[in-house]
């Protein structure tokens, strides 16, 4: 297939008059068999796109678009939609409709002022004054519905050749069906509405496609170049990795890129959603679309504009809306049946009570045409789709990345919950959390020897015990002929005095561990701690419990999300039984489960979901993955920056904060009861104006202002979503 737009394998267009689902079935049935199955076409319908997937066979450009135009829409590539649109297509349908809205005044003033006089004339004839209309009202009438119909009349042409009948058809059939007998103003007024509720309907979902769009205005689109001693404003797209660029104060960051030089403060909330800015400095990693503080920074690019993690975030988000939530497979399955339904009621409400209780044919067609225009399913299969992308917009601001609408509602449903250690109930690194000085040294003097000792060691616990000395303020100089015993420790001279640090098992080597010094190491390690042994030729200076430290925010998350109905929790871990049983003690949650291979904690995962049914897996989206992918929904933690993490979880926390995860579950809840109120609130106003028609007390014009209600009043219950796109 010829591919035309941006992205390796898949073609994008804009599809004009793409504005529902209804046409997105239409497509699906017209341009699947032209591309090889509707399985090879995904949808945005709020920004008007569908695309052709990279898993369609050879399909020349021109073939698609010949299909789509047999639809009554049109379809350019997604590229040169961004070219300035004509004037008609910008604003054809507004104008449309404000000039049918003004020939239906004039009809109706002409008819008023005329109608009286002609009734009068034909009433000897028996003409009734519902059919006294004059000719030039009528011919005003008739270009009122031809401007307000314009431009679903081929879409209407489309359905009715097909013989597939959706809601165009339906306003067609209504339309001519009131002129047939006589309504004239009604049918009139049923084409302005109808143009009309589509113009506003447009205008409503253009805000929750602006929310989706934001994201592709968030990068800048040039980076400063550093050039020799210059700098030179360059197109990001023409940036490669490896290249230096300077971010000034205040600035956006064109690229993802690693710190080289300078000290700032950024705002990544774009990326992670976090409130409070990043401090940065050399070596660490910034991200496109964020915001440099007061600093100034040089960074080295690592990945080209079209791979940065916002680059990734979008397409992502884009392609999300093809992953329909179980509440859009409903409607669509609901819809499919809905109107054929629709129509068999309208001809039996037409028909029976003429033929078996000798009804007024003229007051029951009109009855039947009433449930024709109430019965148009828009405001139903518009609901739950703008609800799903508003809640995907609202959750990427909040640093949660979903990976579709299917997964949108998954968290809603949870029962239970697993979550990993290490990195996700814990921080990931080694933290000193306690010092047991012994033999009349003092906590200091404990530090210093042992970061003396561990200078040159780059074993984590070693960086650990170095980071909390020079955290404290503590001095201390390298030990010198500082060797390391592969292991379990090291040796070297502390101030001029042979000193050693290492393991319980060193310390047993070495011949000094007495009673007390027993007792102290067996009490830090019940605790669930690493015990770090410090000495000399001569005696054991002091004990040091190092630890991956919990997330302050873990048991506050745990309790929250028992208090959300979350019936089980459990932590699932390769470490020993004695650290998991700290942890899991520290952060409330009871079932503890420790040293599990990745095979094991695949096993724990699938128990829980035949005990609980649906049931999520937190971890770090690359150890986990065989346990991610086993249960009904995995979520990365910290994926910011990893390519791995993102592409292998079904929700991504771009950010190591937990508290997004009670916030994900609250949201989903919130989606799922947003869609809910919506189907019902949509199917409630159909059932309500269908009793008042068959009572003969609903009109066309009512029927359809209720329905134009319905739809305005769902897109913007959706659209509420999007005020939940941050942390309480």
């Amino acid at each position: 297939m010829s591919r035309e737009a941006p992205g390796a394998g898949r073609l994008d267009l804009r599809v004009h008059g793409l504005d529902c689902a209804e046409e997105v079935a239409v497509l699906r049935r017209t341009v699947g068999p032209v591309v090889g199955g509707e399985e090879h076409l995904a949808f945005d319908v709020l920004r008007g796109k569908m695309t052709v997937l990279p898993t369609a066979p050879e399909t020349s450009l021109e073939e698609v678009r010949q299909a789509v135009a047999g639809t009554g829409m049109g379809a350019e590539t997604w590229r040169d939609s961004h070219r300035e649109p004509g004037f008609w297509r910008q604003r054809g349908r507004t104008l449309s409709v404000i000039g049918s809205g003004l020939l239906l005044l004039a009809g109706f003033v002409l008819h008023s002022l005329l109608a009286g006089g002609v009734a009068l004339a034909l009433a000897g004839e028996g003409v009734t004054a519902a059919h006294a209309v004059p000719a030039v009202a009528r011919l005003l009438y008739l270009a009122a519905m031809l401007a307000g119909g314009w431009f679903l009349l081929p879409k209407a042409w489309h359905a009715a050749r097909s013989l597939r009948p959706d809601m165009n058809l339906l306003m067609v059939v209504a339309v001519t069906g009131a002129v047939g007998i006589g309504e004239w103003l009604e049918g009139a007024t049923v084409a302005f509405l109808f143009g009309l509720s589509h113009v506003l309907e447009d205008w409503s979902v253009a805000r929750a496609r602006r929310a989706v769009e934001a994201l592709l205005d968030l990068s800048p689109e040039t980076a400063r170049v550093r050039d020799g001693d210059g700098e030179e404003e360059v197109p990001v797209a023409e940036v490669a990795p490896g290249t230096l660029f300077v971010v000034k104060p205040g600035e956006k960051i064109p690229l993802d890129g690693e710190v080289v030089s300078g000290e700032s403060h950024v705002n990544q909330a774009p990326i992670t959603g976090e409130s409070v800015p990043a401090p940065k400095a050399p070596g660490d990693e910034v991200f496109a679309a964020t915001v440099n503080g007061s600093g100034a920074l040089e960074v080295r690019s690592t990945r080209g504009a079209q791979d940065t993690t916002l680059a990734r975030i979008i397409r992502l988000v884009e392609e999300a809306q093809a992953r329909r939530s179980p509440s859009e497979r409903w409607v669509d399955r609901f819809a499919r049946f809905y109107t054929p339904a629709v129509l068999i009621l309208a001809a039996l409400v037409f028909l029976v009570p003429p033929l078996l209780a000798g009804g007024d044919w003229e007051a029951w067609f009109y009855r039947a045409l009433v449930l024709l225009v109430i019965a148009c399913p828009c405001a139903l299969v518009i609901s739950t789709p703008v609800s799903v992308v508003a809640s995907l917009a609202a959750a990427s601001r909040a640093g949660v990345l979903i990976k579709g609408g299917a997964f949108v509602e998954a968290p809603a449903r949870l029962r239970a919950i697993a979550f990993d250690k290490t990195g996700t109930l814990t921080e990931g690194r080694f933290r000193v959390v306690e010092l047991v000085p012994l033999d009349g040294h003092g906590e200091e003097d404990l530090l210093a020897r042992a970061a003396a000792l561990e200078a040159r060691s780059e074993h984590p616990l070693a960086r650990a015990i170095v980071e909390r000395a020079e955290t404290l303020g503590i001095s201390y100089t390298p030990a010198s002929g500082f060797q390391s015993v592969e292991g379990r420790g090291a040796t070297g001279e502390v101030d001029g005095v042979p000193s050693w640090v290492g393991s319980h098992r060193y310390l047993e080597e070495r011949g000094q561990e007495t009673p007390e010094v027993h007792e102290r190491l067996e009490a830090i390690s019940g605790a669930g701690r690493t015990v770090v042994v410090v000495g000399t030729e001569e005696h054991v200076c002091g004990l040091l419990g190092v630890a991956d430290a919990v997330r302050p925010e873990a048991a506050e998350v745990v309790s929250r999300l028992h208090r959300l109905g979350i019936e089980h929790l459990a932590m699932l871990t390769g470490d020993n039984e004695a650290t998991a049983r700290a942890v899991a003690a520290s952060t409330g949650i009871g079932d503890a489960r420790a040293e599990l291979l990745p095979a094991d904690k695949v096993n724990a995962v699938e128990a829980l979901r035949e005990r609980f049914g649906a049931v999520a897996m937190v971890g770090d989206g690359i150890n986990d993955a065989p346990a991610l992918a086993a249960s009904s929904l995995g979520i990365a933690m910290g994926a910011a920056g990893s390519d791995a993490a993102i592409e292998t979880a079904d929700i991504a926390l771009m950010t190591d904060d937990l508290r997004r995860l009670p916030w994900l579950v609250e949201h989903s809840r919130r989606t799922l009861r947003t869609i809910r109120v919506n189907i019902g609130f949509s199917l409630g106003v159909k059932a309500v104006v269908f009793a008042l028609a068959l009572a003969g007390l609903a009109t066309l014009w009512l029927a359809l202002a209720a329905d134009m209600g319905a739809s305005l009043l769902v897109i913007g219950n959706g659209l509420r979503l999007l005020r939940h796109g941050s942390l309480p």
